[in-house]
């Protein structure tokens, strides 16, 4: 019935997007520059005219599910042999003939430094009908910006730089989205300008280390400076970041966050683990000490703020000491919430050649002990928030209960409440904290 009342000519595009907030952007990118085309988005994969597959390479794990993936398309385009099938992002730079060559039902290979020309692209495919392979090695400039059809409307992401220069030895990132290449500034605020007159609430500038967005170009702008000048865009509730790399994090830095109006007091500051070996051997380019006292900032200026962070267990060479390190500095500490990652080998980096891999069985026991050590942590600062009144911007109802809403506080943890019915998602209110759990704090609305 809905292809019959589509318009003549109309065509449909699915996408599947593995990976990182990045990733999610790149998609709403890729959205943005079909609808210029008249491609309309289908959650019905069986209906489309077009799959985008847009891959992450961060962990061996993800890759191999993302080729059974691309294998299963095979089906579809038995299907229908004029579906184009394209494959992008991370792990199509990374592995770019290997997917041409293994899976011939692939019309399109295109690289992280490519994202725009996706129009182009296409239009190659249709006239000629060939595979396509479009992939820098490095992107000489900044790519031009491109339209984009936003998830939601009430959080959206602006990207302000790609790449990252840092080369933690566990990470492929670097070789897989290039150097760091800052935008304008200009072109930030406008997007973020147009985005408050959209109705958007909540914007979250996106890098891979938003901290040194600024130092590639000859602006005279730091990460600093943006910060301020979007704190004053009059029509955006709320300001997020990510991801803050530490040893960029500074005093300027700290300051505008503590006399903004908007800018959210929640910092997520990645330290991967407690023990100054490790942290060298990841090529981390900081020190325990440095991270202890980069905190002690923090909570002096911003009391109240939360804090977040990354952790990986089982690096090439972690001993039981080292380990017992991370503990008690998760400990010491004291973080609201960590993310936590088993190492994972992943090719084409140098900590995946280092010897004295951490057995598996090691890993997955010292990554529950973490986790319990970090719950009672989660659980205890949570704890302290009942009976509090926090200022909440409605999100939507919850996944599995229409009647319960959800929404975040500025510190970035999540309310549930029993709706009352005049709350709307993009609304900010004042729920009453009643019980707080692990994850959600669970309340009333005021």
């Amino acid at each position: 019935m809905e292809s019959s009342m589509m318009q003549k000519g109309q065509k449909l595009f699915h996408t599947i997007t593995f990976g990182c907030q990045m990733n999610l952007n790149d998609s709403e990118r890729l959205a943005g520059q079909l609808r210029t085309i008249d491609y309309e988005a289908t959650d019905d994969i069986e209906q489309a005219d077009l799959i985008l597959i847009n891959t992450c390479c961060v962990r061996e794990s993800a890759e191999k599910k993302i080729y059974g993936r691309i294998g299963e398309m095979k089906r579809l385009k038995q299907v229908n042999p004029n579906l184009i099938i394209g494959v992008v992002g991370c792990m199509a730079q990374k592995d770019k003939d290997k997917i041409l060559k293994k899976y011939p039902h692939v019309n399109l290979v295109m690289g992280t430094h490519n994202i725009h020309q996706l129009v182009e692209l296409l239009g190659k495919i249709e006239e000629d009908r060939e595979p396509v392979l479009a992939v820098w090695d490095q992107a000489e400039r900044l790519a031009p910006d491109v339209p984009t059809v936003r998830k939601g409307q009430i959080s959206a992401w602006v990207p302000i730089m790609y790449g990252c220069n840092n080369f933690c030895t566990y990470c492929i990132v670097p070789y897989v989205r290039g150097r760091e290449r800052s935008r304008p500034l200009d072109s930030i605020i406008a997007e973020i300008r147009q985005l408050g007159s959209d109705g958007f609430k909540e914007i979250t500038l996106l890098g891979q280390n938003v901290n040194s967005y600024g130092k590639d170009s000859d602006e005279g702008v730091d990460f600093a400076d943006l910060l301020l000048a979007v704190d004053a865009i009059d029509s955006i509730a709320r300001i997020r970041y990510m991801t803050s790399h530490p040893r960029d994090m500074n005093d300027k830095i700290i300051n505008i966050i503590k006399n903004s109006k908007k800018i959210c007091e929640h910092f997520h500051l990645p330290v991967q683990a407690g023990s100054d070996t490790i942290l060298a051997r990841m090529n981390r380019g900081y020190t325990t000490d440095y991270y202890r006292q980069l905190v002690s900032k923090i909570r002096e200026a911003v009391p109240g703020a939360s804090l977040t962070t990354d952790l990986i267990v089982g690096f090439p060479g972690e001993t039981d000491k080292e380990f017992a390190e991370t503990l008690s500095f998760i400990k010491e500490i004291g973080y609201d919430a960590a993310y936590t990652f088993l190492y994972s080998q992943r090719s084409g980096t140098p900590a995946a050649k280092y010897e004295e891999q951490v057995p598996l069985a090691t890993k997955k026991l010292r990554l529950n002990q973490l986790m319990t050590v970090q719950n009672e942590i989660s659980l205890a600062i949570n704890k302290k928030l009942e009976g509090s009144i926090e200022q909440v911007l409605v999100e939507g109802p919850s996944k599995n209960d229409d009647k319960i809403l959800m929404g975040r506080t500025r510190t970035n943890k999540i309310v549930l409440w029993e709706k009352t019915g005049q709350e709307m998602a993009g609304d900010l209110v004042n729920v009453q904290i009643n019980t707080a759990q692990t994850w959600v704090l669970k309340g009333r609305l005021l």
